[in-house]
């Protein structure tokens, strides 16, 4: 049975037991992995679950169960876990937000967040 919090203990040899919190939930399989590179980095241990039925295109099927997904191991984690994906998702929304930048040697448009245009590879830095 459940004690406080998410312990519970092994029915057989009585050790005390975390369950695991699921952090983040995507369709698109590199993002998950994006955000456990970005958690690993930061020293949070995560495991990713479904990372074999996104490989097999199962995810296709609009069953968000079935997307893979980051679970921390420990609670304590969560929190800041949840903290550092946010913040990526809100850079990652801001820099899609980004106006677009023409390039100087070859005047075709690029998006706000290119650092190098896509068609000539000119160093945008220096037209923004």
């Amino acid at each position: 049975m459940g004690e406080s919090g998410s312990i519970f203990r092994n029915k057989v040899t009585g050790v005390a037991l975390n369950t695991m919190k699921e952090v983040f939930r995507d369709r698109d399989y590199t993002r998950v992995s994006l955000m456990k590179t970005l958690l690993e980095t930061e020293g949070i241990p995560v495991i990713m679950r479904n990372e074999l039925l996104a490989t097999s295109g199962i995810t296709e099927i609009p069953i968000p169960e079935f997307f893979p997904n980051l679970c921390v191991f420990n609670d304590e984690d969560y929190s800041t876990a949840w903290s550092i994906i946010d913040t990526h998702l809100k850079k990652e929304s801001d820099s899609l937000k980004a106006p677009s930048i023409r390039c100087s040697s070859c005047k075709e448009e690029n998006p706000g967040n290119f650092e190098f245009c896509w068609n000539c590879e000119s160093d945008l830095a220096s037209d923004s």
